[in-house]
């Protein structure tokens, strides 16, 4: 199977009558994509590499949600509305027992939250797959990671820490029974991207950041931004009674510093508790409140009795020594 009959057979397909923003597909040299008036063009380009980003073992059809999805849930944490992708995807063949469920994954994400693809490429290589995904956002209404005030709360949606639970099973650090491996694993390989939470709180949030590589070092980038500090409770961050279930060190390991959450951190004034309860349910994500923002720089850790919680957590980075 050669390159354009790999792209026409998994995937060209033909744009949805009436897709939002999409004028022209796959096909020519580039695709045409348009905003609503009074809209921005919002951009996110994310790469997952094997054995970097993801383990030879996961099924194709995950692969192909998550590779869309880490893209989405960027798109959630400025508040925006997907229109349209791209892929651009190295193979080191041309395998059909590959190619049709992680288009099948990719897809059936894609369909979900109405957007589509549009264009890309394809090569021979290491597998390395890459999406720019397109959004759209009312004019000054994005938001940022910029805008923390202090006072304002800290909020996360979902719960925090599966999948790093999942990755410390797969390094043999934690064994689990099959069950609760597969709650956990499917929290690692198959991340729901909150984008109508994102867009529920255009108007609420003050900023937001989606949790990719930890807790404490995501937010630590909206810090920097905002000119802020914070404090925060480790024991309120939400998790699963599969991760509370394990010690103490290992659920703060994974809470805090754990990656691959893909859920939404965001700040709120104090004064909007019950709008952004009443979003959070309107979309059905729910939300948890854990910390404040400070106006002097700097994070503090604590636990649920205030004494200071081990201060040694960070996010992950690809060139850290």
């Amino acid at each position: 199977m050669g390159e354009f009959e790999l792209i026409a057979r998994y995937f060209k397909r033909a744009v949805r009558p009436g897709a939002r923003g999409v004028a022209l597909g796959v096909g020519d040299d580039c695709a045409l994509v348009v905003p609503a008036e009074g809209m921005q063009l919002a951009v996110t380009t994310d790469m997952l590499v094997e054995g970097r980003h993801f383990l030879s073992t996961v099924a194709p059809a995950r692969l192909g949600h998550k590779a869309l999805a880490v893209n989405l849930s960027d798109l959630a944490a400025c508040g925006a509305e997907p229109i349209a992708f791209t892929l651009a995807l190295a193979l080191p063949r041309a395998d059909e027992a590959f190619l049709a469920p992680f288009a099948e994954g990719l897809f059936a994400l894609a369909e979900a939250h109405g957007v589509e693809l549009v264009g890309g490429d394809t090569t021979a290589g290491p597998l390395n797959i890459c999406i720019t995904a397109f959004g759209q956002v009312p004019r000054g209404q994005a938001l940022l990671r910029s805008g923390a005030r202090a006072g304002d709360d800290l909020w996360v949606s979902g719960r925090l820490g599966d999948a790093r639970m999942a990755l410390e099973v797969f390094r043999g650090a934690v064994a689990l029974g099959a069950t609760e491996f597969e709650t956990v694993r499917e929290a690692m390989e198959r991340p729901q991207p909150r984008v109508a939470l994102g867009r529920a709180l255009r108007g609420l949030a003050t900023s937001a950041i989606d949790l990719s590589d930890g807790l404490v070092g995501d937010l630590g980038h909206l810090l920097a931004s905002s000119n802020v500090g914070a404090v925060i409770d480790a024991d309120a961050l939400p998790r699963s009674t599969v991760l509370a279930a394990q010690s103490m060190a290992l659920q703060r390991l994974c809470v805090l510093a754990g990656g691959d959450d893909y859920e939404l951190l965001f700040t709120a004034p104090a004064s909007s508790r019950s709008a952004v309860e009443a979003a959070a349910r309107l979309v059905g994500v729910p939300v948890t409140r854990f910390g404040a923002i400070n106006a002097a720089a700097g994070l503090r850790v604590v636990d649920a009795a205030g004494r200071a919680v081990e201060s040694g957590w960070r996010g992950f980075d690809h060139f850290a020594a």
